[in-house]
Order: C-alpha cells, then sequence, then structure tokens
C-alpha cells in the first residue's frame, strides 16, 4: 500500500529513490542487495520513474515518428516498406569504417560486454574487476564515466585517416548496450554530453566524416540494453540501487532458449514503454545527426519490438528523402526485418554465392573485442583485402570495425592495417568501387566459411584462385595468390560456342597490355615470375564484344 501510494502521489524521482533507501534502511536491507526476483513489471517501473523526467520529450519524439509515417512513400507497415531499394551511392560504396567507443574502453578487459560480464558471477571479467577495482556494489560500471575522458579524440584526424583507409562510409556506435549515449542527447542525463568527456562525440565526427566528402551513418545497440544488466541484479551490486536505473535500464532477465535463432526463442520481458523508448531514441538519432546509415544489432527483431521497428524504418527512410537526395540504408541481422525492406548484415561472417540482394559483413580489424582491450590481436592487411574481394564479388560491402582507446587515440597497428588496406584500393579501386558481380563469383579450390562469426575460418588462398567484378563491358579477374610460374589459368574463360574472344588483358597498377592465350581449359596470362603488387593483383580484361 506504502509503494502504491507514493507511485500515485509523486513524479520526483529524487524523492522515490529517497523513499526506497530509507525502506531499505528501515528492514535492514541495502539498495544494492540483489533484486533478481522481483516480479519484471515492478523492476520496470523503477527504470520507468527514474527516466520520467523526460516522458514529454518522448511523447513529442514519437508523435513526429506518427507523423513521418504517413508523409512520405514509406508506411509502417511490411507490405510497403519491402518496396525498399537500396541506394546508388552504397552500392557503389563496397567499403565502410565501424566504430566501437564508449567507457567500456575504460577497463579495456575482456570485450566491449565488459559491462555485463563484470556483474556475472564466476567470469574473468567479474574476477577481473574485483581484483582491480573491487566490489561492484562499491564500483560499478558507472564509476568508470569519469575516466573516460576522450582527452586526444581528433575527429578530423579520424576522417582523414578513414578516408586514406578507403572507406565511402563511417558508422560509430552512438549507443551500446551499456545505456552511454556517446551523443548530446535529449531523453537521457547518461549521455557523453553530459558526463566523461562532456561533448558531442557523434556530432563532432559527423561533420568531420562529411568534410571529407564520405557518408555518415549511426549503430544504435540501444534496444539490447533492456536486458544487458541483468545479471547485475543476481549479486549485490550497483545495478540493484534506484539510483542508477536511469543509466542500467530495466536490466531483466534475459530469457533465450539454448537453441535456435535468438529472434525466434527470446522470452525476455519488454514493455511498451521500453520499445517507445527505443523508438524516440532511434528518432531522435534520425533529426539530429541525419544519418545515411542506421545499422542495429540483432534485437530489433525480438517479437514485442518488431512493429515500433516498422514505424522506426517508415519515419527514417521517409525523413531521409527530406534530407537528401537518396533514401537512408538501414542495416539489421538474421531474420529481423523483411529481406527487401533492409540490408541484411552478417556479423564476422560471409556468404558462399552470390546473393542478389545487396548484404554487407561487419568485422573488426582487431579478432578478440570489437571495443579496444589490451593485449588484443589483429588481423594483416591482406587478409582484410582477400574478404573484401570476396563479399564485393558476391554483391556485398564490408564494414571494418576499429575500437579507440578511452583516451581517443586509434592503436598504431590498427591504423597500419587500415592505411595498407588503403593503398591497396588506392591503385586497385576501379574493381572495387561502383562495380557489379558477374555471371560468377569466383573460381579455385578456397571456398569461405559461409555464416556468421566464420570469417576467421576460411583457409588462404591459391594462385588458383581468382574472384570476378564487373564495370561497364569490362570484366576484373582478382588474384588471390601470385603464380610462382608466371602464368595465370582463369578456367571461367575458357572459350565457348556463344562467348565473346577477349581483346585485351591489363594488370592494374601497370596498364601495360599483357600476352595471353584463350585455350580449351582456360585464359593463360603470363605475368613475370615475381609479383609487383601486394595482397592480390587485379587482370583488366575486355572483350571484343559486350562483356559476358
Amino acid at each position: 500500500m506504502l509503494f502504491r501510494q507514493f507511485f500515485s502521489s509523486t513524479a520526483n524521482v529524487f524523492g522515490f529513490v529517497l523513499t526506497l533507501s530509507a525502506l531499505a534502511t528501515v528492514h535492514g536491507q541495502s539498495a544494492t542487495n540483489p533484486t533478481a526476483l522481483k516480479d519484471p513489471e515492478s523492476i520496470d517501473q523503477v527504470w520507468q520513474k527514474a527516466s520520467g523526467k523526460f516522458d514529454a520529450s518522448r511523447a513529442a519524439l514519437l508523435k513526429e515518428v506518427d507523423i513521418a509515417d504517413h508523409q512520405g512513400p514509406f508506411r509502417p507497415d511490411w507490405e510497403s516498406l519491402k518496396k525498399y531499394e537500396v541506394p546508388e551511392w552504397y552500392r557503389d560504396a563496397k567499403f565502410g569504417i565501424f566504430i566501437h567507443w564508449g567507457v567500456y574502453s575504460v577497463p579495456a578487459f575482456g570485450s566491449e560486454w565488459y559491462p555485463r560480464m563484470m556483474y556475472e558471477a564466476g567470469s574473468a571479467e567479474y574476477k577481473h574487476h574485483l581484483a582491480t577495482y573491487g566490489p561492484q556494489d562499491r564500483f560499478g560500471y558507472k564509476d568508470f564515466i569519469p575516466m573516460f575522458k576522450a582527452e586526444h579524440f581528433d575527429p578530423a584526424a579520424w576522417a582523414e585517416l578513414f578516408k586514406k583507409a578507403g572507406a565511402k562510409y563511417v558508422v560509430p556506435v552512438a549507443e551500446h548496450h551499456d545505456g552511454f549515449a556517446m551523443y548530446d542527447s535529449g531523453v537521457s542525463d547518461w549521455t557523453a554530453a553530459k558526463m566523461g568527456p562532456h561533448r558531442d562525440i557523434i556530432g563532432d565526427l559527423e561533420k568531420a566524416v562529411r568534410a571529407q566528402g564520405l557518408h555518415f551513418g549511426l549503430s544504435s545497440h540501444r534496444v539490447e540494453h533492456n536486458f544487458f544488466l541483468g545479471v547485475g541484479r543476481t549479486i549485490n551490486s550497483d545495478v540493484n540501487d534506484p539510483q542508477y536505473a536511469a543509466l542500467y535500464g530495466p536490466a531483466h532477465t534475459w530469457l533465450m532458449a539454448p537453441s535456435g535463432t535468438p529472434l525466434n526463442n527470446d522470452f525476455t520481458y519488454v514493455s511498451s514503454a521500453w520499445a517507445d523508448d527505443w523508438l524516440a531514441r532511434g528518432a531522435e538519432l534520425v533529426q539530429k545527426y541525419h544519418p545515411d546509415i542506421v545499422y542495429f544489432d540483432w534485437w530489433i527483431g525480438q517479437a514485442a519490438i518488431r512493429a515500433n521497428l516498422a514505424r522506426f524504418a517508415a519515419f527514417y527512410y521517409n525523413s531521409s528523402l527530406k534530407y537528401g537526395d537518396h533514401v537512408g540504408v538501414i542495416n539489421y541481422k538474421d531474420y529481423a526485418m523483411q529481406e527487401h525492406s533492409a540490408v541484411l548484415d552478417l556479423e564476422r561472417g560471409q556468404l558462399g554465392d552470390i546473393r542478389p540482394l545487396h548484404w554487407q559483413t561487419d568485422t573488426s580489424v582487431s579478432n578478440k573485442s570489437w571495443g579496444y582491450i589490451q593485449n588484443d590481436t589483429f588481423k594483416s592487411p591482406e587478409f582484410v583485402v582477400h574478404q573484401l574481394v570476396d563479399i564485393v564479388s558476391k554483391n556485398g560491402n564490408l564494414l571494418l570495425n576499429v575500437g579507440p582507446r578511452s583516451d581517443g587515440t586509434i592503436p598504431d597497428e590498427v591504423q597500419r592495417v587500415l592505411l595498407d588496406v588503403g593503398d591497396w584500393l588506392n591503385v586497385n579501386g576501379e574493381a572495387i568501387y561502383g562495380t557489379r558481380p558477374w555471371r560468377t563469383y569466383g573460381e579455385g579450390p578456397t571456398k569461405v566459411a559461409a555464416g556468421s562469426f566464420h570469417d576467421v575460418d576460411t583457409t588462404s588462398y591459391t594462385p588458383e584462385d581468382f574472384r570476378f567484378t564487373t564495370k561497364g563491358d569490362v570484366l576484373y579477374a582478382i588474384g588471390l595468390g601470385w603464380p610462382t610460374n608466371g602464368e595465370a589459368v582463369i578456367r571461367s574463360l575458357a572459350p565457348t560456342v556463344d562467348a565473346e574472344r577477349v581483346q585485351s588483358v591489363a594488370l592494374i597498377g601497370n596498364d601495360a597490355k599483357l600476352p595471353f592465350d584463350q585455350r580449351s581449359d582456360g585464359l593463360h596470362v603470363q605475368l613475370s615470375a615475381k609479383t609487383p603488387i601486394k595482397y592480390a593483383y587485379v587482370l583488366r580484361i575486355t572483350f571484343h564484344g559486350p562483356s559476358q
């Protein structure tokens, strides 16, 4: 009865916190005691009260969503959204940079999931946290925020690096699972503009990226925050303390069946208030930064979110046409969206063949974590180039992630990889940018390990491995290994009755015409015995008539 009277008589969040603390003291309980056994509705109410000061702002954003949903070519239903067409600039771009940077870069341990795992009893992160910072009820994730200063963050230098790397678009994470916004939000106090760096990280980067002539996107992982800190409720921790509920979120128990996809088997409690908050925050990002791309993680496919996902898609697509001359791009995973309504993204994975619908791979230069951690390992420039080539040959883009340190510096190892990839693209980019798939993606004995989370499982390529792209009447054959005998043999260009004969073959970067012979077993091209090009070489092939 006391709780019911309190909830109905006041909207003062601070008073609510004091009342809870007083009640806990009366009953000999600390505000940090475990709360996992409480029912999810009451847990959610604590978060709703803590974030109640922004109710009016959220309502205004949701109203604007509903207006935009009926002022453009797209409506908030999947029959309408499946008419979406991917803009040409994105199909031409092929290569982008992803950025995972946030408070989790301060502990720099484990992975960007440190905010969750530091509360997971028995985990390596939990043990590390106890040994390094002390108990989670005395030093919680919130206490890393003042340590996140970004004192060396130079958005202009970042943008210049990304352009030199050959990227055509940049997608920073605006908010990760941890619930800390890297932008100047009007519906949260827990933001980089109000705490930590005290600057609008996303806004500053957006200006610098566009000044370099690159497209700018945003990634929102906000929806997963519904459950991300839930493990903190099982131990003595600050996640249980109502005064931090606006940061830690509802922190519900993650109920996912042990088999099958998360989209089909997730039964986590999601309130309508949370779904609306997610939609409002997404709308705010669109209105403030006009992103060319919005990347979502897998949980937008959770059943309780899907209706608002359609509302967001219609709002974003209609709004993007007002802000520029092309519709926006939404990246989704698994089966979260109807496949024609947005662009499929595979996390750390590739496809085994050409996909008629455009798609994307996102992976990271670093192997262990998306965010910065100490003692990580990194992919080689050759690996990145080979992956990019394979993806482009199959009608996809590569979104390559970097994880800056908490001070805003990008590790030297990462910069070297990016610059080396950029050097390769500077010479061979005509076979990548603006191209389209050929009749087959490639040939040779090496096949990628298809599917998500398999990108490092592909074996090394051989001189018999080629990938193909086209542009107009030109065919590009990209060799993934230099033949030691100085002769490249492309089996897919063996002469057939109805095929056009090869007219010329040139090595990009040299442009001198190469001797060749089109035989029954394929096109034989004479090269030098030693490769003049790193990572992969490109043959520009023309025909007597239209390309095959």
